[in-house]
C-alpha cells in the first residue's frame, strides 16, 4: 500500500478518525483502481465521492460529450462543459477536486472486444450504463475476470443497488436470466427520471465500492435494494445464486464476452427491407409542404407532447394505438413518429398488420426532425 503524505493526512482526517478506515484503510483507498462505466447520471456522483474519498485511481469509460440535457442529473458536468467529451469533463472536475488521484480517461464505447483487457486492470468495476447489452456485458467481464460488480439501476423515480460477481454471491445473470423485449422497458431518455435519484442511487452505489475495498460492514452481496424516491422507502430482495447460470453456475456454458446487442435484441443495421418502413425527415417535409393527405400519428407520452410536437399530428400513444385504430383512415398514408424512432417502429408493425399497408416511421423521430427541418423544436 502507498503511504499518505501530510497533504493527504489533513484531507482525509475525518476519514482517519474512523476505526472502519483509519490510516490503514485510507491507504487501501489510495491503493485502489476503480473502473466506472459511464460518466453520466450513476458515474457522476460515484466519481465525485470516490475522488473525495482519496481513491488512488478511477477509469471513467464514456464515448460521449456533454450535452444540455445532462445537467438536470449528471451533476460532474457544468454548463460551460456542453459539447465536450464526458471523460475530460469529469476527468477536470475530479482532477479539481482533489489533486492527489489519478484519473484515466477511457474514451471509448465498452465492447467484447476490449471489456475483459480493461475490466482486468482494475479491482472491480461500478456499472453506471443505462441499457441492457452493457449491463450484461460488464456482469459477464467480471464474472470471467474475478472482480466485483457494483450494480446501479434508475427509471423516472426508482433505483436498483446490488453487488454482483462477488465470490460465492450470484451474478446479474442469476436475477434477470434474460433480457426484456427491446423497447417494453423506456430508456431514461423515453419515460424521464427525477434529477436527484442519480445522486441517491449512484451515492449507494460508492457506499459499496467503498466497504468492498475496506472490507468493512456487510456488502449487498446476494441482495436487491430497491429504492423507491416517491415513497421515500427502501425495500430489500434476497438474490440466490442460480445453479443452472450459464456464466457463474458449475457447469457454465459462457467461457468468453458474446455479442451482447444481438443477445438483448438490440435492431442492427437497418436493412433494404427495414428501410421501406420508414421515411426521411427532409422527404415528409416536402410532402407535407406540397400538401399530401398524410396522417402524422405521434406514438410518444402525454409528457413528451407538451415539449415539442409536430404541426397537425395526432396523438396517440403507443400503449393505446391497438385500441384506436378505428381514428385512422386505411386508405390514406401514415406516418408515425416517436422520440428517436424505436416505438414508432413498433407502431408501424401494427398499423401493417391491421391492414395500413403503406404505413411508416419517421426515421429518427422528432429529434431527427428538430435537428434537420424545425431547429426551433426543443430537442430532449
Amino acid at each position: 500500500m502507498t503511504a499518505l503524505d501530510l497533504q493527504e493526512l489533513v484531507r482525509y482526517s475525518r476519514h482517519l478518525l474512523l476505526p472502519e478506515v483509519g490510516m490503514e484503510g485510507q491507504e487501501r483507498l489510495k491503493s485502489a483502481r476503480i473502473l466506472l462505466v459511464g460518466a453520466g447520471g450513476l458515474g457522476s456522483p460515484a466519481a465525485l465521492y470516490l475522488a473525495a474519498a482519496g481513491v488512488g485511481t478511477i477509469g471513467i469509460i464514456d464515448a460521449d460529450r456533454v450535452d444540455a440535457t445532462n445537467l438536470q442529473r449528471q451533476i460532474v458536468h457544468g454548463t460551460s462543459g456542453i459539447g465536450q467529451l464526458k471523460t475530460e469533463s469529469a476527468r477536470e472536475r475530479l482532477a479539481d477536486l482533489n489533486p492527489h488521484i489519478t484519473v484515466v480517461p477511457h474514451t471509448l464505447r465498452l465492447s467484447s472486444a476490449n471489456a475483459l483487457d480493461l475490466v482486468s486492470q482494475y479491482d472491480l468495476v461500478l456499472d453506471g450504463s443505462d441499457n441492457f447489452p452493457t449491463r450484461y456485458l460488464v456482469n459477464d467481464a467480471c464474472v470471467l475476470t474475478g472482480r466485483p460488480y457494483i450494480y446501479g439501476s434508475i427509471f423516472r423515480f426508482e433505483g436498483q443497488v446490488s453487488v454482483f460477481a462477488a465470490p460465492d454471491g450470484p451474478c446479474y445473470r442469476c436475477l434477470f436470466a434474460e433480457p426484456p423485449e427491446p423497447g417494453l422497458v423506456p430508456s431514461c431518455a423515453e419515460g424521464g427520471v427525477l434529477g436527484v435519484l442519480p445522486g441517491l442511487v449512484g451515492s449507494l452505489q460508492t457506499v459499496e465500492a467503498l466497504k468492498w475495498i475496506l472490507g468493512v460492514g456487510t456488502p449487498l452481496v446476494g441482495r436487491l435494494l430497491l429504492v423507491d424516491a416517491l415513497g421515500a422507502r427502501f425495500r430489500e430482495l434476497t438474490i440466490h445464486r442460480d445453479p443452472d447460470c450459464p456464466v457463474c453456475g458449475p457447469n457454465r456454458t459462457i467461457h468468453q464476452l458474446i455479442d451482447y446487442e444481438a443477445f438483448c435484441g438490440v435492431p442492427q443495421e437497418v436493412t433494404p427491407e427495414g428501410r421501406d418502413l420508414e421515411v426521411e425527415p427532409a422527404e415528409l417535409a416536402r410532402a407535407m409542404a406540397e400538401g399530401d393527405d398524410i396522417q402524422i400519428v405521434d406514438v410518444r407520452e402525454p409528457a413528451e407532447w407538451a415539449i415539442a410536437r409536430l404541426p397537425g399530428a395526432r396523438e396517440i400513444p403507443l400503449g393505446q394505438l391497438a385500441g384506436r385504430l378505428g381514428e385512422l383512415d386505411p386508405r390514406k398514408e401514415v406516418v408515425a413518429f416517436c422520440h428517436h424512432g424505436g416505438r414508432s417502429l413498433r407502431a408501424v408493425e401494427l398499423l401493417r398488420g391491421a391492414g395500413f399497408n403503406g404505413a411508416k416511421s419517421l426515421a429518427g423521430g422528432i429529434d431527427a426532425w428538430a435537428a434537420s427541418v424545425d431547429p426551433t423544436l426543443a430537442r430532449y
